[in-house]
This record gives C-alpha cells, structure tokens and sequence, in this order.
C-alpha cells in the first residue's frame, strides 16, 4: 500500500488580491484606523504644535524631546504617517461603501412582498383577524389607510400551488431613508478626510517630491526653495511692516520653510490698537491695500481678528503683529566705572536690523571682551497683573536677585502673563486681578566675539512692587528661560540716577574713603575722638569687600556685594562669633554706603540727603532697597544697562494667508455627517407585511407582522395602531377576541 501525498493548496494571485480588498473594505480595519486617528489627534491637541524645539526640550527634557520629535509629535497633522493612515481611512471608508452601496440601493428598491405567509408567524409583532366584507374592498381600504400613513406598499396576487393557498401578500416599507443614512455618513468620512488631505501639506509635499523643492532654514531662499503662485492649497505666513509692501508669504515646515509667493501685493497702511481702560487691549485691526496687477485700481480693507478679508480665493486672517523697525535711543548706564568715566553718549538702533559695534571702553573689565548689541524687541505696551505683589528674597546672585519671572505680557497674544507670580509667592488666588499697563520695555541681545549671546529685557518706567517703586532690568541665558529681574530702586524723582551714582561711587576708591572718614566721624562718641580712626578703617575695609576691592581670604578672586561680606567673616572670624559679627559689620556698611551716597551727591552739585526723623523714612526704604541692589548687580552679566531713553515706533502685521479649496468640501461632508447620523439614529426602517385571503363565505382573513430595525415602544405602540386599524377593531373588541383569532 502506498501513500499519495495531497496536492498542496497555494493561493492564486486573484486570492490574495481578494483577500486584502476583504480586509481594505472591512468595518474592523476602518475602525482600527479611525482609532488610531483619534488618538494622534488628541496627542496634538495636548502637545502644541509647532513649537520652538527649545521649548519642547525645556517641556520633556532633551531624550523625549528627541523621541516626541523624531515621531513627529511636534507637528503631526502633517507627518508622513498620519497622512498615510488617513489616506487608507479614505480608501477603506470608500470600499466600504462600494461594497455595501448597491446591496443598500437594491433594497431600497423592493418590498419583500415575496415573503410566505407561514413566515409571518415567526415574527415578535403579528397579529391575525377578520373582516365581515369582500377581499377587493379589504384589500383597497388597506391600501389607502397605508398610503395616508406614509407607507411605500407593494402588493402581490397569489394563485394556489403547492406552496400555498389564494390571497393578496401587501408589502409595505416606511422609514428607509434609516438606510440612506449608513451611505451619507461613510460618505461624509471620506469627503472629510479629503478635505484635510487636501487643505493640508500634502499638495505642498507632493510639489516638493515632484519638484525637487529644498526648504531653506534662513537667510536668502533660491528658486529651489521657491513653490506657484497659483498653488492650489497654503497655509502660509505673511510679515508687513506699516508703510511697506509685499507679496512673500512663507509656509512653515519641521525641517525649515519654503516662500509663496501671492498672485498680489499686501500693502500695510496703518495697524490700529484699541484699549481698555486698563491697558489690554481689546481690538487689533490692519489697514491693507491689496495691489492685483491684474485689476487697474488697487482696493482697500481692514482686517481684524476674527474678520478676515477674502480676496481671489485668498483669506488674509489677522494672526498677530510685530515690531517692524521701530527706531530706538539707548542710555548707557555703566556699573563698572568711576563717576568721572560714567558719561557716555546714547545709542541709535532699529528694531531687528542686526548687530551694531559697541564702544569698547564699556567693556575694559569685561572678560567677554567687546560686545555687539543685537535690538530684537520693543514693546510699548505691557499689561501685567500685579495684585497681591510680593518682592522675593535677594539670594546673592542675579539669577535669582529679582526671582524668577516670565517674559513680559506680549500683548499681541491677548494673554496676560502673571509677572508677580514669579517674584512672589505662589500660593496667590488666581481671581483677584489687578491689571496695570507698566509701560513700554526694550529686549536685546549682548553677543561676544565668540558669538555667545545673552538676552536682555529693561523696562523704562518703574514698576511698583510692595509699595515700592523699582526699575526691572532684566536677562536670560537661552530663550527657553524665563528672565530673570534686578530690581533697582527708583529715588525721589522716580529716576534711576541716585542709585547708579552710588553704585559708581563704589567703584571710586578716594570716595570710599571719604566716605569711611565721615562714617568715622560720625560714629565715633565725643568723649572719645580715639574710635575715629578705628570705625573709619572698619567702614574702609567694609566697603572694599561690598565693592569687590579687598579679597576675603589670600589666592581668592575678588567677590563683591554681600557675598564678599559673607566669605570675610568665614575667613576671619570664629564660628561662634560670626553672627555677631555679621550684624556688626552690616550696620557699618549701611552707615558707610549712606556717607557714600552724599559723597557721591555732594560731588555731582546736589543736596545731601538725610535719614533723620519722620521725613527720612524714605531715604531709608531707598537705602534698604539699595543695598540689596547694589550687591545682586555685582552678579549681572553685563557691566552695562541700556535703558529705553526714547522710541519712535514702527508697527508690523503678520497675516495668516491661505487657500483651501477643500473647505467646501469639509462643510459638505460635515452636512453629510449630520444627516447621516440622524438619519441612522433617529429613523427606524420598519417593514410591515399584510396576508389578505377570502374565506369563501364573503369575509377576509388578514395576517399582518411588523419589522423593525430596533424594538423600542414606539414599535409597540405602531404596532397597536396598525392591529386596531387594519383588522377594524377596538383595542376593547381585540381584548375579547379568542387568542386564536388575535396574536
């Protein structure tokens, strides 16, 4: 006996093909990929999208920065994957309907009047009777009693054969457009996602693929970087500065930008800010003239927020405005010089137009060595909510001198940033709000010859913090920080002038001397003249150590501020005896830097100030705010401040331009979902069908079953109507009939 091996079975080509369209075209892989599409979906809604990477790194931290990006979280509305996915809900959404669409439409089309009359016994809602007249008179009283309710009937005329007796089979149908509904909303799914396809960068990458286009990242783009006016399908971003004009917008992609050009001009003629009373402002509106070569006269609209201008197929939104090179004069305030080598003149600089050579005397000291001033912002308004303000602790170094604050409030974003949240506590109640304009800022960057730039963001009136008036003058490493704020105070004629003199005079060693000599002088009892020469070296060597002069201990690099007060007493003094002696010697630099502050007033022309009674409360508020400014400024990074002196400002708008055709097409679909969902939800499909047969003594014996495609009351309820109307009884006389006459 042999064995014969069976021939195994190798799918044809045609089996596979057939297989995947099953699994293409199937409920569950659609589902799956709506799933997944709903997920990434709520991904980019917790994630912003299209953010700086730096702040993304500062977010996650650089390994899941790095993760995030390389899935393209950052923007994944337009990553390959998301698109590839919504791309096959498409086709799998259109199979769905290619399948199921000539199966729903032949059904629509028949009646089912073909049913048996036994099958009608298996149905949950039948019902059986009899009526005292004719089979043609039953049967057209039947038929006009559907037809006035709505119902789409269908009779059919039976003979006797085998399969059954004589009669009438009524087919009727109410509800059906339950059926259109499954079509309208697969079919709004696909025009949807057609819509997004579209609008979205896909057309752009498909150019970039076909074209060869290279997005640049900066600088001057060249054809390569350069997409068609005519375009089908932007999104792109529009800079006009007030009294210019252009036609160069550039889409924004996650490996640089690509410029589009618009088949017409955007001239800016005046961009307009209304306020409140408060200072936030409450309206942003942009005067254009929008210059078409191919029209003779140019036309002219507003934009706003909210209310965009569409022009040839082209919508200009509002999206935000800019500094457009607004002129600015800076005051040089040197910390690191001597009172007689403080003046210098101001600098002339606008807003964004690159980096400008300093003076090289300002940085003589400076181990970065000569800097390159860089302006890249100028705000005339900032609105801050400063209720419940509280100053932070002076912790030695300028990182942390005037805490840790936030940018201020830009307010193009209409989103008022809390800058005392960040000075003060945290434990402040969010609904007490105090909004206050505290007036114009400048930001700019300090870059060394290495290239290494720090950023800078002064504010040019003082702002009132704790009852107390103080100067912010404020710096960053990296954008992704927040500034960091020295709080100078502000002296009785709100100037900053008071408090640089000292700081300068710090820095003279014959005025600290001076100084020291009166505090001596001063301090010293009467009766013993001998303390003199004692308390005046004391304050000497105070002053040195605050003013970085003396160095606490031997090899040491000099520190000042309260910090080279503190290194002295570790070095010098016993442990035990440290306290005391802090307190000792921080009442003499307070007495020595108040004789300073005359010394330094005295020499500049001015009335020496006084500290005595009622009328010296100030000085000493100034006095205790002085100190502590004076020893953090020692910690800034820039021996320079440059305040605002004076502007002339130049505003720009930046328009969100686009075209999307698809839009159209997404309202269409988004009807289409509307009514296919209510259509499915809402509208039940109920078939009803009715046996009319002659009992051969001139009555008519009806059978009737009703389908639903759900069972709910209303069916039940339908039901009893129809029994009480086709069988000609009372719900009273059916209660009476015997069971086998009513079902």
């Amino acid at each position: 006996m042999t064995a014969t091996a069976l021939p195994s079975h190798r799918p044809s080509g045609s089996d596979w093909r057939r297989q995947v369209l099953e699994l293409l075209s199937s409920m569950r892989f659609a589902i799956a990929l709506l799933t997944v599409i709903c997920i990434a979906s709520a991904i980019g809604t917790v994630i912003k999208q299209g953010e700086p990477l730096v702040n993304y790194v500062d977010q996650f931290g650089p390994f899941w920065a790095e993760v995030f990006g390389t899935l393209g979280l950052y923007r994944i509305y337009s990553t390959g994957w998301f698109l590839v996915i919504l791309a096959f809900l498409v086709v799998s959404t259109s199979l769905c309907i290619a399948r199921n669409a000539p199966k729903i439409l032949a059904d629509l089309r028949t009646h089912k009047e073909h049913i048996r009359e036994q099958a009608l016994q298996a149905f949950h809602h039948r019902a059986a009777g009899e009526r005292a007249q004719p089979l043609a008179q039953t049967q057209a009283e039947v038929l006009q009693a559907l037809a006035q309710q709505g119902w789409s009937v269908k009779a059919q005329q039976r003979e006797a054969s085998a399969r059954g007796e004589a009669g009438v089979m009524i087919g009727a149908r109410l509800g059906a457009v339950n059926k259109l509904g499954y079509i309208a909303a697969h079919g709004a799914i696909v025009l949807i996602c057609l819509g997004g396809l579209f609008d979205g960068d896909l057309v752009i990458k498909a150019q970039m693929w076909a074209q060869g286009l290279q997005p640049f990242k900066g600088g001057t783009e060249t054809e390569r970087g350069r997409l068609s006016p005519d375009n089908p399908a932007y999104r792109a971003q529009l800079f006009v500065p007030e009294g210019a004009r252009t036609n160069a917008a550039v889409v924004n992609l996650e490996d640089g930008m690509l410029l589009q050009p618009l088949p017409f001009d955007i001239e800016l003629k005046k961009f307009k800010v209304d306020y409140y009373a408060t200072g936030m402002p409450k309206r942003f509106a942009s005067d254009i003239v929008i210059h078409d070569p191919r029209v003779a006269e140019p036309k002219a609209f507003t934009v706003e927020v909210n209310h965009p201008v569409v022009y040839d197929g082209v919508t200009i939104f509002q999206s935000s405005f800019e500094d457009g090179g607004s002129s600015v004069r800076l005051k040089p305030l040197r910390l690191d010089a001597t009172p007689a080598q403080a003046a210098a003149e101001s600098v002339e600089a606008t807003v964004g137009q690159g980096p400008m050579a300093l003076s090289p005397d300002w940085f003589a000291r400076s181990p970065q060595g000569p800097m390159q001033l860089e302006v890249s912002n100028l705000r005339v308004i900032n609105v801050e909510n400063l209720a419940e303000a509280r100053s932070a602790q002076a912790s030695g170094d300028a990182g942390d001198s005037g805490g840790a604050a936030s940018a201020a409030t830009d307010t193009r974003g209409v989103n008022v940033s809390e800058l005392t949240k960040h000075l003060g506590s945290g434990a402040k109640s969010p609904g007490n709000k105090e909004l206050v304009n505290i007036g114009p800022s400048i930001t700019y960057k300090l870059r060394d010859g290495a290239g290494q730039a720090r950023e800078y963001q002064n504010f040019m009136a003082p702002v009132k913090l704790d009852g107390r008036m103080v100067f912010l003058f404020g710096v960053r490493d990296t954008p992704a920080e927040g500034f960091r704020y020295l709080r100078v105070p502000a002296d009785l004629n709100t100037s900053v002038d008071t408090w640089l003199r000292l700081r300068q005079a710090l820095n003279d060693e014959g005025m600290r001397a001076e100084a020291a000599r009166r505090f001596g002088h001063m301090a010293a009892p009467a009766d013993r003249p001998e303390l003199q020469s004692q308390l005046a070296d004391s304050a000497q060597k105070a002053l040195g150590l605050f003013a970085g002069a003396v160095v606490a201990r031997k090899g040491a690099q000099p520190m000042g501020g309260l910090q080279g007060l503190s290194d002295f007493i570790e070095a010098a003094v016993p442990e035990a005896q440290r306290e005391q002696a802090s307190a000792t010697l921080v009442r003499i630099l307070n007495g020595a830097l108040f004789e300073l502050l005359n010394v330094s007033l005295e020499r500049a022309g001015q009335q020496p100030w006084s500290a005595e009674g009622q009328a010296g409360e100030p000085v000493r508020e100034f006095m205790a705010q002085a100190v502590l400014a004076l020893s953090d400024a020692y910690f800034y990074p820039s021996p320079v401040l440059l305040t605002l002196e004076g502007f002339a400002p130049r505003q720009a708008s930046v328009f969100q331009v686009t075209r999307t055709p698809g839009r159209n097409v997404v309202y269409l679909g988004c009807v289409l979902l509307i009514v296919g969902v209510f259509a499915m939800l809402y509208i039940r499909e109920r078939r009803l069908w009715i046996w009319l047969q002659d009992d051969g003594a001139g009555s008519t014996r009806i059978k009737l079953a009703l389908s639903s495609t759900r069972q709910t009351l209303d069916t039940d309820r339908e039901f009893e109507r129809l029994r009480d109307t086709l069988l000609g009884t009372t719900p009273a006389d059916n209660a009476a009939l015997p069971a086998a006459t009513v079902i």
